[in-house]
């Protein structure tokens, strides 16, 4: 992803001045467009970098204040006021405007031509776009391709960044419900905004409905904050676009050979799929799925499903049977550790109702939910059906 930030810092565009919107500098961009009239916006493209001399604009500031609030919500990456004869000063409407709504405004000198500036930020963003494509197709041949050659794959990762001792992992992150929001662009944009903050480079690519990342450990630029704050904090930007959408983030181990990414890619998938099963997800690393790995290394799988069966088959049976939903129950009943209150609010039953499926279980299972041996085995069998599923 190129982003406005990345774009400007650059030397070749110092001609460039920020005068407002800083915050809104991690923006991504796509390409340029120059107008000089408000009645030329629909011609916008979204993630564009305006530019304007404000030659049909006569000099009148609040022409100047509506071309860039008409940019902002053309969802432009921002603007470029060419200042001069004819837009002498930048509005200080224009700049609180900016400010506010973290929209980038940038001034240019008229001794500088547009026709240059436009030249250079096309080739820049083809030069960057064939650097991701290339980017893309390494990444997935690392995952995908199993006759690489490691030497010439290690070639092209360190003229990307990754020295010989990266520590290599992968990152998946999916939305939980199969149907891919229209805003998923904005999305990938929030993510990997929050990976630009954290790592020092990163590998990107989707596959089907999954936004897949290479990352190296060993470069992480703020390793005071756990990983599963970046997490937090990207599901708190989706959410602030659309409420209902859960993102389910998976990393895999971290290894120094390059042939074993596609394992850490398998790995994370193994999270996102466990995540997937739970209402609450509560594992986003490979390394913390705990005992489920112990259960994945069982060879005998006959043994694991009798032991589901032995435990959770009658419940089954009389759900079935008597369409109810005590299976369901009885795992979240777990998931709460038991905690009445908890459940009678995940639910929306009452207490008394909690209390009464509890029994219900009991008597169906001959057990007692009160006993933490009963409750582990129980668990158990609910942690081999995510797996056999």
């Amino acid at each position: 992803m190129v982003t406005l930030k990345k774009m400007v810092n650059l030397p070749d565009f110092q001609m460039l001045k920020l005068v407002a919107g800083e915050k809104g500098m991690d923006r991504m961009i796509t390409g340029v467009n120059v107008t000089e009239s408000v009645d030329w916006v629909d011609f916008f493209r979204p993630n564009e970098l305006i530019v304007t001399t404000g030659i049909n604009m006569e000099n009148n500031p609040e022409k100047v204040v509506e071309m860039v609030r008409s940019a902002y919500r053309r969802k432009a990456v921002g603007i470029v006021l060419n200042t001069g004869p004819y837009i002498p000063d930048i509005p200080e409407q224009v700049l609180r405007f900016a400010e506010e709504y973290q929209f980038p405004v940038f001034q240019m000198p008229w001794e500088y031509r547009v026709a240059d500036f436009i030249k250079m930020t096309v080739q820049f963003l083809i030069s960057e776009q064939h650097k991701q494509t290339k980017a893309e197709q390494l990444l997935s041949d690392l995952l995908f391709n199993h006759d690489i050659h490691e030497e010439t794959v290690a070639k092209e990762l360190a003229r990307l960044g990754f020295k010989e001792d990266a520590d290599f992992g992968i990152i998946v992150c999916t939305q939980k419900t199969p149907q891919r929001s229209n805003k998923s662009s904005s999305f990938v944009q929030i993510i990997e905004n929050a990976f630009t903050n954290r790592y020092e480079n990163f590998l990107s690519t989707i596959y089907q409905d999954e936004m897949i990342y290479l990352v190296d450990r060993s470069k992480v630029l703020t390793p005071e904050i756990p990983f599963i704050k970046t997490v937090e904090h990207i599901q708190m930007m989706i959410n602030k676009q659309e409420a209902n959408v859960k993102l389910l983030v998976g990393m895999g181990n971290f290894y120094r050979n390059i042939f074993d990414i596609p394992k850490s890619y398998f790995e994370a998938k193994k999270v996102i799929h466990l995540a997937r099963r739970h209402s609450a997800p509560f594992i986003c690393k490979y390394k913390d799925i705990g005992a489920y790995k112990i259960i994945m290394a069982v060879k005998d799988r006959n043994m694991i499903e009798m032991f589901h069966q032995d435990m959770l088959g009658l419940l089954y049976r009389y759900d079935k049977l008597h369409k109810t939903d005590y299976v369901h129950f009885l795992r979240v009943f777990l998931e709460e550790d038991g905690q009445t209150t908890n459940i009678s609010r995940r639910e929306f039953i009452h207490r008394n109702t909690v209390l009464y499926k509890m029994k219900k279980i009991e008597s169906i299972l001959d057990v007692d939910l009160s006993h933490s041996y009963t409750k582990t085995n129980l668990l158990l069998a609910f942690m081999i059906e995510d797996i056999l599923r």
